[in-house]
């Protein structure tokens, strides 16, 4: 995987992936920041997981959403001390145990995103099953 960042004016670069995909990250609060995208990065790789775990079960999803929190340190360099992840799934006859082992699964060994972080954040997870 490769990717490169260009630095466009003050603290705004541009990023472009390999895929060719692109997106613009900011330090002053204009864009999206760097760690704003290893937040949602931690969502998406999560949910993208609780899904397809649940999917390949043959279970039918409606929509999931993952709402994320975290905690930063008061000083630089402010990295993420904490990330809470809530899953808010719906589909067809969810059922707990299902929707727990999926989260599970994901956090503790497919999300290559919360793995990363594993040791040095204090990742949590909860979830609510829609109908």
């Amino acid at each position: 995987m490769k990717a490169t960042v260009s630095w466009q004016q003050a603290l705004t670069f541009s990023g472009k992936t390999e895929s060719g995909f692109s997106q613009t990250l900011d330090g002053n609060g204009e864009t999206l920041s760097p760690m704003e995208t290893v937040l949602l990065a931690v969502g998406a790789c999560s949910s993208i997981d609780v899904v397809d775990i649940l999917k390949k079960r043959r279970l039918t999803i409606h929509d999931c959403q993952c709402e994320l929190e975290a905690d930063r340190a008061e000083e630089p360099p402010r990295v993420f001390t904490k990330i809470h992840a809530h899953y808010i799934v719906s589909g067809d006859n969810l059922k707990e145990k299902d929707v727990d082992r999926a989260v599970s699964l994901s956090a503790e060994k497919y999300c290559s995103v919360m793995l990363m972080l594993k040791g040095n954040v204090v990742i949590t997870t909860s979830y609510t099953i829609v109908d």
